[in-house]
């Protein structure tokens, strides 16, 4: 007479509890990838608009940059893209975003650099067409 009894050996139930690890390790990398990379691109998006923001309607407008930008004098900009991911504001110690007006005199500039930094790329720049 044979007996057959029914359930898992250690062994199965060892391979399932590795196979579940491995997979919740690399579910959790790829999540922080993918964190990092809209993170990343949310500050590309903040600095296009600032960009287009001076370009196309601040020096169109007034043939000049100015000395700092904020939602004051950029009112194309939606304002909140004046705040960088981590919750500080363009202008402040601390912030992703940096506006680097040159050559000014009485707040009127000639040129300007819009640069933050990224997590997973190098610095990203933008620099004024009209120098």
């Amino acid at each position: 007479m044979i007996k057959r009894t029914s359930g898992f050996t250690v062994i199965e139930i060892i391979f399932v509890i590795l196979i579940l690890g491995v997979a919740s390790v690399l579910f959790f990398v790829q999540k922080n990838d993918i964190a990092v990379a809209a993170r990343d691109q949310q500050r590309k998006t903040a600095i296009n608009a600032m960009y287009y923001g001076l370009e196309e309607v601040f020096y169109k407008a007034n043939h000049y940059y100015p000395e700092t930008i904020d939602e004051t004098n950029l009112p194309s900009v939606d304002p909140t893209l004046f705040t960088d991911p981590n919750g500080v504001k363009l202008g402040t110690a601390g912030s992703n975003y940096r506006y680097d007006a040159t050559n000014c005199s009485d707040n009127k500039c000639q040129a300007y650099t819009l640069r933050t930094t990224l997590e997973n790329e190098a610095d990203y720049v933008k620099d004024s067409i009209n120098k």
